[in-house]
């Protein structure tokens, strides 16, 4: 897991990844609470009925159960739908799963497993965490309470019977609290833990997940060596081509009748080049093999016809991370420049936490969308083999936004 990477990383105080753990840990309760509900509504009758004494409210009790153990299912797959979506926050990959196809369905059951222990063992873990981690700030504002208090102060597991005692536990709980986002952290990297090994889907889709990858991977191959093929056999023959009708058109006497033919020949060649090279950097950029995604988009954005500002200080990336990257861009900015109306557009690209961000944004006049045939939804998917996510926010006026999220590692 990403977030397990890091947690062992030096700098793990000064990210985002605390205060993401933080968000999911703070929204379990809510979580929580809310499932709690219809469970207990489920439950109710067949506990208060619950009494071997007497048969009949015995026999009402185990009916009542099995409407719990019907109604259950129904409760976890939203718990599950929910969960899928926060475990974001610290974990970035999605959660492959299969919509459950009923009782019989071990999809159904793992996630009704998931809310169980939620509702059981997760206040036991959840409840002295919260408990522990609360324990710095109790003592950091014990010097506080203690002003005008009229005797001892209770601060959480210790009390202070005077200014200087508490101002010894204050320091204590200023060592303490640094240690504190670890400990949130870890709680949450573990519930995400858990949360993903039960609603994670089978090996059905994880087969399916793998065997796409491998097609992007040998498109992605096919790619190059069509690209390598038309660089160093067609194109280099075009070349040679072009430079002798050159020489020829110098040659040819301009009131020659066969100097016309010359000429037309050695600009339709010169054409041809062109269209060549285009249709080559298309398939597979050669700058973007030889020099990287950085400086690919920058010799992207300087070819477009609106101007694009390209800020991208990027590490070396899998090839086939740069090269989803790199044609999301493309296909981006080829909308903003046929259909946006932009008079600028900003292309920025970072790495961080195994994760490549991507974002494509232009002041045009918005309104675009994914389903209307603007070439972004095939690119979706191939993101989404990538376990990567596509988002494209365009409100009408603009302006309008193209988010590429990338998972990768070295």
């Amino acid at each position: 897991m990403i977030f397990w990477k890091a947690l062992r990383q030096r700098n793990f105080l000064v990210t985002w990844w605390p205060w993401r753990a933080l968000a999911f840990v703070v929204g379990t309760p809510v979580v929580a609470g809310v499932v709690a509900v219809p469970v207990g509504v489920l439950s109710a009758p067949g506990l208060l009925a619950l009494s071997p004494a007497q048969p009949a409210r015995f026999a009402f009790a185990v009916v009542g159960l099995a409407v719990v153990g019907a109604g259950l299912p129904w409760v976890a797959r939203p718990l599950a739908r929910v969960e899928r979506r926060r475990l974001r926050l610290v974990d970035p990959r999605p959660v492959p799963h299969h919509p459950p196809t009923g009782y019989r369905d071990a999809a159904t059951w793992r996630e009704v497993a998931y809310a169980v222990l939620l509702l059981t063992l997760g206040p036991l873990v959840y409840v002295p965490a919260f408990l522990v981690a609360a324990a710095p700030f109790v003592l950091l504002v014990g010097p506080v309470l203690l002003v005008g208090a009229d005797g001892p102060v209770a601060l959480g597991f210790v009390v202070a019977d005077s200014f200087d005692e508490s101002l010894g536990y204050a320091l204590v709980g200023l060592v303490v609290l640094p240690v504190v986002p670890y400990l949130w952290s870890l709680v949450a990297a573990a519930h995400a833990a858990v949360a993903r090994a039960l609603l994670y889907d089978d090996e059905r889709l994880v087969e399916v997940a793998r065997s796409r990858a491998r097609l992007v991977d040998g498109f992605d191959a096919e790619r190059r060596r069509i690209e390598r093929d038309l660089h160093d056999g067609a194109q280099e023959k075009l070349v040679g081509l072009t430079l002798r009708l050159g020489l020829a058109r110098l040659d040819v006497p301009a009131d020659s009748p066969a100097h016309e033919h010359v000429t037309r020949a050695h600009e339709e060649a010169k054409q041809l080049m062109a269209d060549l090279r285009e249709l080559v950097r298309g398939i597979h950029p050669k700058v973007l093999a030889d020099r990287g995604l950085a400086a690919a988009l920058e010799d992207l954005a300087s070819r477009g016809p609106v101007p694009v500002d390209v800020a991208a200080d990027l590490p070396p990336l899998p090839p086939h991370v740069e090269s989803t990257a790199y044609f999301v861009v493309a296909e981006a900015l080829t909308n903003v420049a046929r259909h946006s109306g932009a008079s600028a557009a900003s292309v920025r690209a970072s790495a961080a936490d195994g994760v490549l961000v991507v974002e494509v944004r232009d002041d045009g006049r918005g309104g675009a969308d994914a389903a209307r045939g603007t070439g972004l939804t095939g690119l979706a998917d191939r993101v989404a083999v990538l376990d990567g996510r596509m988002a494209l926010s365009s409100p009408a006026g603009g302006p309008t936004l193209v988010r590429v999220e990338l998972p990768w590692s070295a």
